[in-house]
């Protein structure tokens, strides 16, 4: 079995305490962090070492971005790219000693105008999202054993906001956001493990919402529950028959000062 989790941790440093307890509580094999927002030179490496996560792959940068993968298991090779010309932070990968590929991505938030000429940010993710699908399309089969993961900072479904209506010109929930991120899954191949395991309607029709974000800006985050599923995590084919589980551990969104995502679980038994 092996257990891969993904958190947006909004500063690794700032919440070390509530990762090391999570990792404790849950012991995961792999966990993948999005925003550390720290350099690597003041990466928590040795409070990693010490709960039993020897191999780490760390991109990080000063205040911002900063992607990381800790792990108990050894790695055969790591990389990171680099989209639309930036050098800031938003992809690290590793391939396990089984070939396995592990990616982990933290897509543009895209700022808050959903109008590419207006606002140059959210011109920026979608071309992120473009040039993700591009590389995959180019460099990778569909074939190989791959896990993409992620704060993608898109909701694509109805079901992954708390109000498809209300949200339809909201950044992370746009139609050409969902259009992007939708093509760039189907087109290569990509199953949602979540979506896999927990589909958007039950058997008798009913919504089932599932939501890994939650604004800081509510008072009361789980009286309001007006969350967003900006966290994923894909698996090529090879992976979907040993997919054991998915889990979003909505419960940490309630812990001392909390990151405003929370971890998101996988369990694939090979």
């Amino acid at each position: 079995m092996i257990k891969i989790v993904t958190w947006n941790i909004n500063s690794v440093r700032l919440r070390i305490e509530m990762v090391l307890d999570f990792l404790q509580k849950t012991n995961p094999d792999i966990l993948c962090l999005q925003e550390i927002k720290t350099v690597n030179d003041t990466f928590p490496f040795q409070a990693f070492k010490d709960a039993g996560y020897s191999y780490m792959a760390v991109r990080g940068m000063k205040s911002y971005n900063g992607v990381a993968i800790i792990s108990r298991l050894p790695f055969a090779d790591e990389f990171a790219l680099d989209f639309v010309g930036k050098q800031d932070c938003r992809h690290i990968a590793v391939r396990l000693d089984d070939g396995c590929e592990i990616h982990n991505f933290y897509v543009p938030a895209g700022g808050d105008i959903p109008d590419i000429n207006e606002n140059p940010k959210f011109a920026h993710k979608l071309d992120f999202v473009d040039e993700m699908r591009v590389w995959f399309a180019n460099n990778r089969d569909i074939q190989q054993k791959m896990v993409l993961v992620g704060d993608l900072n898109i909701a694509p479904l109805p079901e992954d906001v708390w109000s498809h209506k209300q949200l339809l010109n909201v950044v992370s929930h746009t139609p050409i956001e969902v259009e992007k991120l939708s093509v760039m899954r189907d087109e290569f191949g990509w199953c949602d493990a979540v979506r896999h395991h927990y589909p958007a309607r039950d058997s008798d029709g009913n919504e089932v919402k599932l939501y890994s974000w939650w604004s800081y800006r509510a008072r009361d985050w789980q009286a309001s529950n007006k969350g967003r599923r900006l966290d994923h995590i894909w698996l090529t084919p090879p992976l979907l028959p040993v997919l054991q589980q998915a889990d979003i551990a909505s419960l940490w969104r309630g812990a001392e000062k909390p990151s405003d995502h929370v971890p998101i679980t996988v369990t694939l038994d090979y």
